[in-house]
């Protein structure tokens, strides 16, 4: 949205019209000039609050695991359950055709990142 400014000359005018303030958006803009004359005429200005940015959301790609890691006070038996659930699926799954060794540093690996 365009921003309109005001000079001492529109300051001049709201006087002689008997204006006695001036509210100011984020859109209005006075120059220095106009403020000073604005003071000299008595004329009062009210600035709008500041709007408030908008909140930060969360992408669908952000990785909200990583960025909140669980409490490190119950992280080793959780992550020692959770190790156990996901290597008991991943054999169920594979019908005990797989490398136990590998299966457990992969897992390993995957929860140390998640922290």
């Amino acid at each position: 949205m365009p921003k309109t400014f005001l000079t001492e000359r529109d300051v001049d005018d709201l006087k002689a019209r008997g204006i006695t303030s001036i509210d100011l958006t984020e859109n209005i803009v006075m120059t220095d000039l106009a403020v000073e004359r604005a003071f000299k005429h008595g004329i009062k200005i009210n600035r709008a609050e500041q709007m408030s940015p908008p909140k930060a959301t969360f992408s669908p790609s952000v990785n909200l695991v990583a960025a909140f890691p669980r409490e490190a006070s119950h992280q080793p038996t959780a992550d020692a359950e959770l190790a156990q659930k996901v290597k008991s699926a991943v054999v169920a799954r594979l019908d005990h055709q797989v490398d136990e060794k590998l299966l457990d540093a992969v897992i390993a690996r995957v929860l140390a990142g998640m922290k």
